[in-house]
C-alpha cells in the first residue's frame, strides 16, 4: 500500500467528525505470557487501516477544530538497550514514508498533548469496542487517557470505519489477489504431499513453508487443518490428528499480503482418490459454489448469499439422497455461508442490507454427513464488481479432476 492510501482514510474519518474533537488510535502493546516472555502483538487493524505502521505502542493523534484536523503520530522513542534485545524502532522519517503523515513525535510527550488537547476539545473520539475492553491492552490505554483528559464526551468512530472498510480499494483487491494466489500455493503443497498416515502437524508444515517461501512470514488466521473425524470441529487447531487411508483432509486458510487476509478452503482424499460418497458430496458443494458465482451481484440483499447457499446445496443433498426436503439442510450444513473479509478475517463492516460493488466476502459451502465420516467445505473469496462477482481464489484447484491429477 503507498502512503496516499493511508493518508486518503483518515482524511475521510477526519471528514465526519464533528468539530471539537480529538481522535486517538493506539497500535496495541503486549500481554505477558510468562516471565520474561511476552505474546507477540498484533497491531489493532483500525490502526493499521489508518497509518499501515506496524509498531507496538504507537499512537494516532489528531485534534479537529474550525474546519481543520491536525494530526500526529506519537512512537516509542529510541532506546538503545531495549532495541538491542527486540529490535530497532522505526524512526520519523519511516513513519512518514509508510504513513504519509509528516508530524511525528516521541510517545514521552503524549500525556502533555492529550492533556492540552482535552481542553480545546468536546468530543473523544474512539473505536467504542475498544474503550469496553473487547482488547485488554487498548482498553487499558484509553483507561489512561480518559484519567487525564478534561472529561469530553465519547464520541465512536466506529460505524464510520466500519463503512470505511466496507468498500475496498483498488490497491486492497490487489493486495487480497496475491494473499490468495500464496495460499494456492500452500494448499498445492499440501496436496503434493498428502498420504496416508500423515499427521496434521505435517501438512500444516507443508503448507507454512510454502507460504514462508512467499515471504509470507504468519497467516491471515490460525490455519484449520484436520483429517478424518477431527474435520467435524470446525474451528479445529490442535493438528495431532493422523491421516487414515480414505480420510478427507479439510483446510480452511489463508496468507495474508500487505495487511489484506484471504480465506480459502478445499477438501480432498488424504490417498488422492475420492470415494464415490466424497465425490458425491463434494460435487454438491462445488456446484453450490459456481452457482453462486454465476448469480451474484450488486443490489441482492447480503442476507441472500447464505439463504441461496442453504437452499440450492441443501436440494443437491436430497438429490444425493440424504435429504427429505432441502429446508432441512442444517442437519449437514452446520455454518453459514458468507462473512466479509479485509484487514481482518471476519472483518469490521457497516451493516448494510445490501451487496455493493468493492465488497469482498467469502462464499463458504460446508458439508458435514458424520455418519458418512465426511467433513469438509468450499470457501473462496470474492469481490464485487459492478456487474458481478470476481473468484478471487480462482487459481486454487477445486475441481474433483483437477485435484486428483495434481495428486497423483
Amino acid at each position: 500500500m503507498k502512503s496516499s492510501f493511508y493518508s486518503g482514510n483518515r482524511q475521510t474519518l477526519y471528514s465526519s467528525l464533528p468539530e471539537d474533537t480529538l481522535l486517538i488510535v493506539y497500535a496495541g502493546s503486549a500481554i505477558r505470557k510468562t516471565a520474561d516472555e511476552d505474546y507477540p502483538v498484533y497491531i489493532d487493524t483500525n490502526f493499521l487501516y489508518l497509518t499501515g505502521i506496524e509498531q507496538r505502542e504507537t499512537v494516532l493523534f489528531a485534534v479537529k477544530t474550525n474546519g481543520e484536523t491536525k494530526e500526529t503520530i506519537f512512537s516509542l522513542p529510541p532506546d538503545f538497550m531495549v532495541e538491542r534485545w527486540t529490535g530497532k524502532r522505526l524512526k520519523p522519517d519511516a513513519i512518514t514514508e509508510i504513513s504519509g503523515c509528516t508530524d511525528v513525535k516521541s510517545t514521552d510527550e503524549l500525556d502533555e498533548q492529550i492533556k492540552a488537547a482535552s481542553r480545546r476539545v468536546r468530543y473523544l473520539a474512539v473505536d467504542i469496542d475498544d474503550l469496553n475492553a473487547k482488547n485488554p491492552t487498548q482498553a487499558a490505554f484509553l483507561s489512561h487517557v480518559r484519567e487525564i483528559c478534561s472529561s469530553p464526551a465519547i464520541y465512536d468512530v466506529r460505524p464510520q470505519l466500519r463503512r470505511q472498510r466496507t468498500i475496498k480499494a483498488p490497491c486492497e483487491i490487489e493486495a487480497m489477489r496475491e494473499a490468495c494466489d500464496i495460499t494456492r500455493d500452500g494448499i498445492i503443497a499440501m496436496m503434493k504431499a498428502s498420504k496416508p498416515g500423515m499427521y496434521e502437524y505435517q501438512y500444516k508444515a507443508h503448507y507454512d513453508s510454502a507460504l514462508l517461501m512467499r515471504g509470507c512470514r504468519e497467516p491471515a488466521f490460525p490455519s484449520i487443518i484436520s483429517a478424518g473425524e477431527n474435520n467435524f470441529c470446525i474451528h479445529y487447531y490442535s493438528y495431532t490428528g493422523q491421516s487414515k487411508d480414505g480420510d478427507m483432509i479439510l483446510n480452511d486458510v489463508g496468507a495474508k499480503y500487505d495487511h489484506m487476509h484471504c480465506d480459502i478452503s478445499r477438501g480432498w482424499p488424504c490417498n488422492g482418490k475420492y470415494t464415490d460418497r466424497q465425490r458425491a458430496l463434494y460435487n454438491c458443494a462445488l456446484s453450490t459454489s459456481n452457482h453462486m458465482f454465476e448469480i451474484l451481484k450488486p443490489g441482492m440483499p447480503h442476507r441472500f448469499v447464505d439463504e441461496e447457499i442453504h437452499r440450492y446445496c441443501g436440494t443437491l443433498l436430497c438429490d444425493v439422497g440424504i435429504l427429505d426436503k432441502w429446508e432441512n439442510n442444517r442437519k449437514y450444513m452446520w455454518h453459514n455461508g458468507a462473512h466479509h473479509i479485509g484487514f481482518d478475517t471476519h472483518d469490521m463492516v457497516a451493516p448494510d442490507d445490501v451487496i455493493l460493488p468493492g465488497m469482498v466476502f467469502a462464499v463458504d459451502v460446508g458439508i458435514y454427513v458424520e455418519e458418512w465420516g465426511i467433513g469438509f467445505r468450499v470457501e473462496e473469496t470474492a469481490h464485487v464488481t459492478e456487474t458481478g462477482v470476481e473468484d478471487l481464489s480462482k487459481s486454487v484447484p477445486r475441481d474433483i479432476d483437477e485435484i486428483e491429477a495434481l495428486m497423483s
